[in-house]
């Protein structure tokens, strides 16, 4: 009798944490929602302090406790910034300063599960995104069997301001850097806490896409993120090449540039402007990640080249049509004259080498020869992840290429269709977090969701094992021993050889100095 009602305790000990989960992390206890598919979800959790005030423009600190139960049930503010993508669906409420949450989704039933965890980091550029956008949200690969994370960080000025009276303030001595700061501590906040929602802080991998995969390349520079992640996954973006950092000394001179222009006389000045008048202020300016001496000590091209970046396994790789014609076209027609015109602008005298590999043949080659061209002065920098990566390490790389092209648009005359000339930058986010009926744009197909279904496989594999291989699965094989084969992602995905080294080897004659 005693073992049938323990038995009947323990099963409604299950009942409760169903209907009511809840999680007991290091500063407090988290009430969770349990979703319709049986994965809980924990939103607008705090893991630093809100970097106002005297903490704007500070590295990250370490956030406050609370008693009680705090509701995870809604999404926390996201990063100040301004509307610059139309794309960006966001269910946050408002932008605040007061921005730096993190979001989890975990299917674990139980706290001993130590399921392997993904964090994502959004892209836009550093000045826009948020963990609350549909496309990345998580339910999707929790449902595969791992626990999702998305973080928020700083943007803008709010994140990445250099300034010589911040380095001076600094116990390091550095300034700007902020937004990959929380990133950082955001990690740190998931190696003591993930646990708690079923989660094993040894099986981390962090991803990201376009400046998402950037932070992703300078996390694994930095010495300071040692321990805290496994397995990285880069779509679109990294911090080398042609996307390298700015030296501190020149960005401090554009922070003092700002300051001068709005009449700030001090840092004090600076911190008392109100967050939406400091937005404003800055809608014109780029405030760059820098070589700050601390989270970066050198430039992560320094820092891969040596080898010195974090010896991982890699997964990363870039679209069809990351940039259209008109990167190198402008708006001039697609006519040999006008290539060859645009070719002698851009690359004076090293004209001729990008022709040779870049060569069109008649005018109705000339769209598809720009639009190949425009996307690899953008992908360049994750080649070069990815080649950096295999070259100085010996842990597995594994590469792709995204060639899907969006389909109809729903609310669009009927036979409008994306007129990219393949793969849109940022177009793979839903098909591979499998989020394509969050993008109520496009009349997404049966096949659409097959390569999503794909995509989101082996992605979730990669977070469980480091290798995105799995049953039932297309063998992606590693680049090693002078394998160069690509995993294509189309209808009918499959690894073929790399027939495109010839452009990106011109792409590193020019940035590989």
């Amino acid at each position: 009798m005693k073992k049938i009602f323990l038995f009947i305790i323990v099963l409604a000990g299950m009942h409760v944490y169903a209907q009511n989960p809840q999680a007991k992390t290091a500063n407090g206890i988290l009430q969770g929602v349990t979703g319709a598919s049986g994965v809980v979800s924990y939103k607008g959790i705090p893991f630093a302090q809100p970097p106002v005030g005297n903490l704007r423009w500070k590295e990250p600190q370490a956030p406050l406790n609370w008693k009680g139960i705090r509701e995870a049930n809604h999404f926390g503010p996201r990063a100040m910034q301004r509307v610059i993508y139309s794309d960006m669906m966001f269910r946050s409420n408002g932008k605040s300063e007061d921005c730096l949450y993190l979001n989890v989704w975990t299917p674990a039933k139980s706290t001993n599960q130590k399921l392997a965890v993904l964090v994502y980091f959004y892209g836009g550029g550093f000045g826009a995104g948020d963990g609350s956008e549909y496309r990345y949200d998580g339910e999707a690969l929790a449902k595969k069997g791992i626990i999702m994370v998305t973080v928020n960080y700083r943007l803008g000025i709010f994140g990445f301001l250099a300034h010589p009276e911040l380095a001076a303030e600094s116990a390091h001595h550095s300034s700007g850097n902020y937004g990959l700061m929380d990133q950082h501590a955001a990690l740190v906040w998931v190696k003591k806490n993930i646990a708690a929602f079923g989660g094993d802080p040894d099986k981390v991998t962090i991803g990201g896409e376009s400046a998402g995969s950037m932070s992703v390349c300078a996390q694994m520079a930095s010495p300071l993120s040692k321990d805290l992640f496994r397995g990285a996954i880069g779509e679109s973006g990294s911090s080398l090449g042609n996307w390298s950092p700015t030296p501190l000394a020149d960005a401090e001179q554009i922070g003092v540039k700002f300051a001068v222009s709005i009449g700030a006389r001090s840092l004090t000045d600076l911190r008392k402007l109100p967050a939406d008048s400091l937005l404003k202020m800055s809608a014109r300016e780029d405030f760059p990640i820098t070589v700050d001496g601390y989270f970066l000590p050198e430039s992560p091209q320094a820092i891969f080249n040596a080898g010195k970046q974090m010896d991982i396994p890699l997964l990363a790789g870039w679209n069809s049509a990351e940039s259209g014609p008109d990167g190198v076209l402008g708006r001039l027609d697609p006519t040999l004259d006008n290539y060859k015109s645009s070719i002698q602008k851009l690359y004076g005298d090293r004209a001729s080498d990008i022709l040779n590999v870049y060569a069109p043949v008649t005018d109705a080659d000339v769209a598809q020869a720009a639009t190949d061209l425009a996307t690899d002065r953008f992908a360049y920098g994750t080649w070069k992840f990815i080649d950096l990566q295999t070259k100085t390490h010996n842990k597995p790389v594994y590469r792709y290429f995204f060639t899907r092209k969006r389909p109809v648009m729903v609310s669009a005359a009927a036979g409008t269709v994306d007129r990219s000339m393949g793969a849109a930058h940022a177009s793979e986010i839903e098909f591979a977090l499998g989020n394509l009926s969050t993008n109520k744009v496009y009349a997404w197909t049966s096949d659409d969701y097959k390569i999503s279904e794909t995509m989101q496989n082996y992605f979730a594999d990669f977070v469980k094992t480091s290798n995105p291989n799995g049953p039932g699965l297309p063998v992606w094989e590693s680049l090693k021993n002078d394998n160069t084969r690509v995993m294509i992602f189309k209808e009918n995905s499959k690894s073929q050889p790399d027939v495109n080294a010839k452009r990106y080897m011109v792409m590193d004659s020019f940035f590989n100095k």
